[in-house]
Formats: C-alpha cells, structure tokens, sequence
C-alpha cells in the first residue's frame, strides 16, 4: 500500500485513509506468515484487518520509511522454518529498502529475535516493533503487510523484487556474519591442501550409528574431517565460521542443513536421505536451494540394510518392501516413523564413491 496508512497495533488493524469523495471500502484478513493453506501453523498467528477507511485514529507516530509486518511463530524455532518462512521472505521483501524500512513484528519471540540480531540489523536500521505490546498509531507513506514467499527454502528470482535469488541470500548471510570465503579454491593450486569435510552430527533422531568409521574412511581417502552437531541453540556466529571454512558438507537430512547458507560458493552439500521414499521431499528441502545458491550438490539415499528400522520391523514388512505406501496416511505419519525413529549405519563402502567423485571435483 502506498499513501496515507495508519497501523493501530492495539486494534489489530492497519488502515488505508481513503479521501472523503472515495467510495471504496475494501477489507482483508491477513495473517502475515508465509504458509497459507497450514490451518495448524496459521491458528497461532495473530490476525490482522487490513481495510480502507475514511475514519482512523490519530498518528501518534510518523516514519519516513516503509512498514514490513510480519509474524514470528508458526514453525520458528526450527532452523529449516526460520530460513524458509521468515529469513528468506524477509530478505526479498526487505532488502530493496537497504535498511530504510521498518518492521512491525506480530508473535514476537524475543529470544528470536536476539538469535537472529545481526540479520535484523543488516537488514533494517530502526529498532523492531513488538506489534502485539505496541500502543501507538504508527503512520507510514508505503506498508507491506507479508513477506514474499515462494516454494521452500528458495526465491523464484522471476517474481521476486529486482530479481533476488538465492546465489543473492547465500552471499548476504555469509557477508552479514562477516565470513572471509566467497569461493571454494581449487584444491590444485594449493600444495598439499586437505579439502575440509563436515559432518553434520545429530543426538537424538537420524544419527550416524557409525560416526567413527565414517571419519576413518573419509580421512584415509585424504579428507580433513570436522565433526559438529547442529542444533536450536547453536550459536549461528561460530556455526557459520565452521561452515564457511569447509568444502564439503554432509548430514542426514534434517534441519542441520540448513547452515548450507553459509557455505562459498562452488562448496559441495551431500545429502544423505533416510529409508522411506523421501527423496522428492530432500529434493525440495535442500537439493534444490542449495543448486540455486550456487552449489554443488550429491545426494546418496540408504539402502535398507543401512536403516536401524530393521531392528524393529522384520525385513518382509511393508515399510521395506513399499515404503512409499505409508505416505498415503500424510507428512505427519512419514515424520514419525521414517524421521523420528530412524537412525543411519553408513555402508563406507557403498558411500566411499561419492566422496571420492566430490574429491575429483575439488581438484578440477
């Protein structure tokens, strides 16, 4: 909206003055979070009536910048859902204003927003707004009520502003966490350079049962292996140096992933995908970001014998000999039983290729 827009916090509501000869009356529900369609995500967002309107509240408050309000519950507090539904859509809505814009948060969460500080400070200049805990009448000439979003963890650069794309976003993560590698070197033109490998380690669910041998294995064909868990709390600063500093990064696909934002350019994202049929859902989650980003990508999915569910289903079951007829029963089921109760005993001979064909790569 462009023209005369008052946002009254406390009455939920942000107004478009229409002049008295106008006969418009226009009016919207909005509930500014990216996954429309989710009614379960959606039922914990707060509401907002957007209209036109001869009548309005006093401003108690001018600003000379855009308004950008948006929700932060929903999914957040995963690291795959703060990327996909909020950092993202917040860098293509946000970005064109180079920092003159201010953004009225709905559901704040402040620990988010303290996680997340320094993207916040790249990307505005003025303190946020608690909208929820907000008494003022906030009077804006230009307001965007959403983010724009597109399809998972990726920016159609065809409908975005001024073309954004991902190769955009990886580079403005790794230059707002002031991270020194843009490109991946070739590994021949340094002398006796090891490229780094990490592996991306999880403690509860989809772990490698034989981490160690993993190691071994990657070493004895001339990696340098770092191992480090990926988790809600991570401080994102050093998660992204460690990151940032590698060539190849590899993890059982899940959230931890994510952190391919801060990988150079050229980097390697290797993928390994749980027994289950859930290749398409990999492909979507991660596969395709992290090619749109500008790098490369494997994906290596388990073989039976390489899934802990044979040690609670006998090896005739159904869920070995056709997975894929679980997911009729709906994403919530195939979390549960492929995701949640699933952990990952790497075949090193059957995955040694792969890291070799990412080797060969490296040294092109």
């Amino acid at each position: 909206m462009r023209g005369n827009i008052r946002i009254h916090p406390n009455a939920s509501s942000v107004m478009y003055m229409e002049p008295a000869s106008s006969k418009r009356e226009e009016i919207w529900k909005v509930k500014p979070y990216p996954r429309k369609g989710d009614e379960l995500c959606l039922g914990h967002i707060t509401e907002i009536t957007v209209k036109s309107s001869k009548v309005a509240p006093e401003c108690s408050k001018y600003h000379n910048v855009p308004a950008v309000v948006f929700a932060l519950t929903g999914y957040t507090g995963n690291l795959f859902h703060d990327f996909t539904d909020v950092l993202v859509p917040l860098f293509t809505t946000a970005s064109e204003f180079n920092g003159e814009v201010q953004f009225l948060i709905t559901d704040m969460a402040i620990w988010w927003t303290r996680k997340y500080k320094v993207v916040f400070d790249k990307l505005s200049k003025y303190p946020l707004i608690d909208f929820n805990n907000d008494d003022q009448v906030h009077c804006f000439k230009h307001a965007i009520v959403g983010l724009h979003a597109y399809m998972e963890f990726t920016i159609d650069s065809s409908k975005a502003p001024h073309n954004y794309s991902m190769v955009d976003f990886n580079r403005f993560m790794r230059r707002t966490y002031s991270l020194p590698r843009d490109f991946v070197t070739a590994l021949g033109e340094i002398p006796k350079a090891k490229p780094r490998l990490l592996i991306i380690s999880r403690q509860r669910t989809r772990m490698f049962l034989n981490l160690n041998e993993i190691v071994a294995m990657a070493e004895e064909i001339g990696y340098e292996v770092v191992v480090e868990e990926a988790n809600v709390s991570s401080d994102l600063s050093h998660f992204g140096k460690v990151v940032n500093s590698v060539d190849v990064m590899m993890g059982v696909h899940g959230a931890g992933l994510t952190n391919c934002v801060f990988l150079p350019q050229n980097a390697t994202l290797i993928q390994i995908v749980p027994w289950g049929g859930l290749d398409w859902i990999s492909r979507i989650d991660f596969g395709n970001p992290a090619e749109q980003m500008g790098l490369r990508y494997k994906q290596y999915s388990i073989g039976v014998h390489e899934s802990s569910l044979t040690d609670q289903y006998p090896l005739d079951h159904e869920i070995f000999t056709n997975p894929l007829s679980f997911h009729k029963h709906g994403f919530e089921f195939i979390r549960q039983t492929f995701m949640d109760k699933q952990n990952v005993k790497l075949d090193c001979n059957r995955f040694k290729p792969v890291l070799l064909e990412v080797l060969d790569q490296l040294n092109q």
